[in-house]
C-alpha cells in the first residue's frame, strides 16, 4: 500500500513547489496534484518542464489531477466551458504522465430529479471518456457526502458507473464522503473494486449525518468511521495500490505544514498497518 497526499490536506498553508519538498522528505508515494489552484499557482513563476524534470529525478509520482467539477446538469454555455478546461486538464495529464483525473459532480440546492442526474452524468461521463481515451487517462467519479450533491452515496455513484460502462470511468472511494451521507459497509462489499481508480482516507468528527462539512475532516484514526472495517473489505476486496490522505482541516491550516504532512503520514500507517503486511506499507 502505497502512500499519497491530496493537496487539499496543506491547501491554506502551502505551495505546490513546498508539497513536492515535503512529500519527498517525509517518503510518499504519490501526490494528488490540485489543478484547479495549485498548479495555477505554481506555473506563475515555473515552468511545466520543471515539474516534469522534479517527478523524473525524484521518487514522488503524481497521482491524479483534482478535480473537473460541477460536470453534470450545466447550461450549454457552462458545458462548453467545462470541455475547454477539461482538455487543458488532458494536455496537462500528457505532459505530467498523469493517469487519473478526479471528476465531481454538481453540488446545488435547485431539486433535480434523480433519473435526470443519472441521464446528465452518463452521457457527460461518455463523452469525457472518449476525450480521455487517446491520453490514456482515467475518469475517477467522486461522490460528495452532501445532501445538495447530485451524486452524494456509493450506490449511487457505482450505478451510474456501470451504466456508463467504461473501461476508463470508475470512482473516487473516499471514506469521509462515505460516512457523511450514510452509505454502508454492504455498499462497499458491493463494490466493483476494479472500477475505484482512487482510495482517499480521512476521518471525521462525531457529527451527524447530513451535515458534516469537508471542516470536519480529522487525520484518519482520530475520528468515528469504523476504518478497521473498511479497511477489512479492502483488503479482502485486493486493493493494495494506495491510500490518500485528503483533510480540509481548518486547524491543521494553522500548523506549519511540515507538521502536517509528517502527522497525516504517521497517524495514516498506525490505521493501515494491522490489514496491510509489513512489506504493503511504508
Amino acid at each position: 500500500m502505497k502512500i499519497a497526499m491530496n493537496q487539499g490536506t496543506t491547501l491554506e498553508n502551502s505551495t505546490l513547489e513546498l508539497d513536492l519538498q515535503l512529500l519527498e522528505k517525509y517518503g510518499y508515494d504519490f501526490i494528488e496534484i490540485r489543478s484547479i489552484d495549485k498548479l495555477k499557482e505554481y506555473l506563475e513563476t515555473h515552468s511545466i518542464n520543471e515539474l516534469v524534470e522534479f517527478f523524473q529525478t525524484h521518487h514522488l509520482k503524481p497521482l491524479s489531477l483534482n478535480a473537473l467539477v460541477y460536470f453534470n446538469n450545466r447550461t450549454e454555455e457552462e458545458y462548453k466551458a467545462l470541455l475547454e478546461e477539461y482538455k487543458e486538464m488532458l494536455e496537462y495529464a500528457k505532459i505530467l504522465n498523469i493517469a487519473r483525473i478526479v471528476v465531481v459532480p454538481l453540488v446545488s440546492e435547485k431539486k433535480i430529479l434523480r433519473s435526470i442526474i443519472k441521464q446528465s452524468c452518463v452521457e457527460v461521463l461518455t463523452e469525457l471518456s472518449d476525450l480521455a481515451k487517446p491520453y490514456g487517462v482515467k475518469l475517477a467519479l467522486e461522490f460528495i457526502g452532501h445532501p445538495h450533491a447530485t451524486v452524494n452515496t456509493l450506490s449511487f455513484a457505482n450505478e451510474i458507473v456501470a451504466e456508463v460502462d467504461r473501461e476508463n470511468v470508475g470512482i473516487v472511494f473516499d471514506t469521509y464522503q462515505y460516512y457523511a451521507m450514510n452509505s454502508t459497509l454492504e455498499d462497499l462489499k458491493n463494490t466493483d473494486f476494479s472500477k475505484v481508480f482512487l482510495f482517499h482516507i480521512n476521518d471525521v468528527e462525531d457529527y451527524m449525518p447530513g451535515i458534516m462539512l469537508d471542516e470536519d475532516r480529522v487525520y484518519p484514526g482520530d475520528g468515528v468511521i469504523d476504518l478497521d472495517s473498511i479497511l477489512t473489505i479492502v483488503k479482502e476486496k485486493g486493493f493494495s495500490d494506495h491510500a490518500s490522505i485528503e483533510v480540509f482541516r481548518p486547524e491543521y491550516y494553522q500548523l506549519d505544514a511540515e507538521a502536517v504532512v509528517k502527522t497525516a503520514k504517521e497517524k495514516t500507517l498506525k490505521v493501515l498497518a494491522p490489514h496491510f503486511l509489513t512489506e504493503e506499507v511504508k
